[in-house]
């Protein structure tokens, strides 16, 4: 797979590129190894210099940054990213059958998979902790891509694709959601006792 074709296709051709990517016959493990990894480090390591490096601003005061909220917001956005995309698969997959969809979870991480590609692309720009509202919009892309794979990818019928996606969208929020907020929790935890030791 030439990851840099796949990234510029889904990106600027999704519709299309669906065709090739259902044709394809990859277990969920190659799409992780050769793509979900390699791209999900984009976000990580912009949030790393970000935050380790740059600072951020909080109610307009600056607040340099340190190594040690770097790493700590390069995890949580590595793991929430790789984790985001296989519990996304994973509802996406159990909600198949209540739509006429195909149970097929390679082909729903496949879906997830590179429905994240904007998200992982404008993760550069977390380098500046200002612009990262900006990867969230560029980010909503992602959601069109995801819309436009559900009838390839997973053989939903075109009168049940809109409910499809919306019921995934609001079970793929909380979770995520959650994630997000447990992983945050626990790493600020551990930071606040590694300060007191």
């Amino acid at each position: 797979m030439d990851i840099v074709k796949r990234v510029k296709n889904i990106l600027l051709t999704p519709k299309e590129e669906w065709g090739t990517i259902e044709a394809e016959q990859y277990p969920n493990a190659k799409i992780l190894t050769s793509y979900l990894l390699l791209l999900a480090l984009i976000p990580a390591i912009g949030n790393f210099i970000g935050y380790g490096l740059v600072g951020h601003s909080v109610l307009g005061v600056h607040i340099g940054g340190s190594i040690g909220a770097g790493i700590r917001q390069a995890v949580v956005s590595y793991i929430s990213m790789v984790g985001g995309v296989y519990l996304t698969a994973l509802i996406i997959n159990l909600l198949a059958d209540s739509f006429g969809s195909t149970k097929n979870f390679d082909k729903a991480f496949a879906l997830v998979a590179y429905s994240y590609t904007p998200m992982f692309v404008a993760g550069i720009l977390y380098i500046l902790p200002s612009l990262s509202i900006i990867a969230g919009i560029v980010g909503l892309y992602g959601l069109y891509i995801l819309y436009t794979g559900l009838q390839p990818m997973m053989k939903t019928p075109a009168d049940k694709i809109t409910a499809y996606f919306i019921v995934s969208l609001v079970c793929v929020i909380v979770v995520v959601g959650v994630l997000s907020w447990v992983l945050s929790a626990i790493l600020i935890t551990s930071a606040a006792v590694a300060i007191t030791l």
